[in-house]
């Protein structure tokens, strides 16, 4: 009788060991796996976001897109349309950054987009696309504003740091 007791307790002790300890091991374990592969998607984003800010960087943007036989007109167009391609193939990494490197990226897109159509507007309608990329290339070296590409990595390298 006094065995059958001691089986019968060592038998609940088991099952709540197998129903109720061992779940909240396995729960923990994976809330260190998720937290994990969380960060890791951030610092992806960071990463991606980092090169997208290169990538629309006016001095970048000029030096990558050729000009040859381009009018003012068909140059804004190419260059606007690619720091938008840019932009939009990125959207996504938005959910994985904090709302203020978001907006320092569109504030990014929306500056050099205006600087391209304001340069634009201010050359004849008869100049070259290599006039526009020329104009776009001055802006950048009187204006000490015009780098802004550079603060916006930097404060992306800044949050991207918080998750090494």
């Amino acid at each position: 009788m006094l065995l059958n007791i001691i089986v019968g307790v060592a038998i609940v002790c088991i099952l709540i060991y197998m129903l109720v300890i061992q779940p909240k091991k396995a729960e923990a374990s994976q809330t260190t796996t998720i937290s994990s592969s969380s960060n890791s998607l951030q610092l992806q984003a960071y990463e991606r976001l980092t090169l997208l800010v290169d990538r629309i960087a006016l001095p970048n943007l000029v030096s990558r897109t050729p000009s040859e036989g381009l009018m003012i007109r068909d140059m804004q167009y190419l260059l606007t349309k690619n720091i938008r391609d840019e932009f939009d193939y990125n959207v996504t990494q938005q959910i994985y950054v904090t709302p203020e490197s978001w907006n320092a990226i569109k504030n990014l897109k929306e500056k050099n987009i205006l600087t391209i159509n304001q340069i634009a507007l201010g050359l004849a309608t008869e100049s070259s696309g290599m006039d526009l990329q020329k104009g776009i290339l001055q802006y950048i070296m009187t204006d000490p504003k015009a780098n802004i590409h550079e603060l916006v990595s930097e404060a992306l390298s800044y949050e991207a740091k918080k998750f090494l």
